[in-house]
């Protein structure tokens, strides 16, 4: 997939369903920037060993996604959802924390392709949930080991705690958002 010439090449930030946790679609980091690099992504990042990834691409974020999920599947024989965000929409979520008090690694977000929908929600330990456009802010008070929430229809999406996703936003405005060069079309 060769990138256009002209054309804004889009730092993006991936989050990858299921990717080494419990024994399950294991995948060194180390391969799977391989995997990204060798399809036509820019400025591979990975972080932590969980399936944070920071990339750029002409493509949309929606052919992102797709893209990545074609990837995963034919290296890992199974399917593996990814979420998509623009650096942007990253950093409007973090700014829209409705826990600023909470502790970073005591806050988790988790990302879904569109409207969250939760029901019959049980917060035993004093878990608050507040539901955005396509994520829903858990805050754990007593952290997430411990927590006895549930919350059916949050394993549809996939969990990042403000640490992470501070990072990841980082190590995005790094790589940024930059014209290929070329004419425009």
């Amino acid at each position: 997939m060769p990138l256009g010439k002209g054309k804004v090449m889009k730092t993006y930030i991936a989050l990858i369903r299921s990717i080494n946790v419990g024994g399950t679609g294991k995948l060194a980091m180390s391969r799977l920037r391989e995997i990204c690099e060798q399809a036509g992504f820019g400025q591979v990042r990975s972080y932590i060993q969980s399936g944070n990834l920071v990339l750029q691409s002409d493509l949309s974020a929606a052919q992102v996604k797709t893209r990545l999920e074609d990837l995963l599947l034919a290296e890992l024989g199974r399917p593996h959802a990814v979420f998509v965000r623009t650096l942007d929409e990253m950093s409007g979520l973090l700014k829209g924390n409705p826990y600023p008090g909470a502790e970073k690694s005591r806050l988790l977000v988790v990302f879904f392709d569109c409207a969250p929908e939760l029901s019959e929600v049980i917060a035993p330990d004093g878990e608050q949930l507040t539901v955005g456009k396509r994520e829903v802010y858990v805050h754990y008070p007593l952290g997430l080991g411990r927590s006895r929430l549930k919350a059916p229809g949050l394993q549809a999406g996939t969990g990042r705690n403000l640490n992470t996703l501070s990072k990841l936003l980082e190590l995005g405005r790094e790589v940024g958002d930059e014209p290929t060069g070329g004419a425009v079309d």
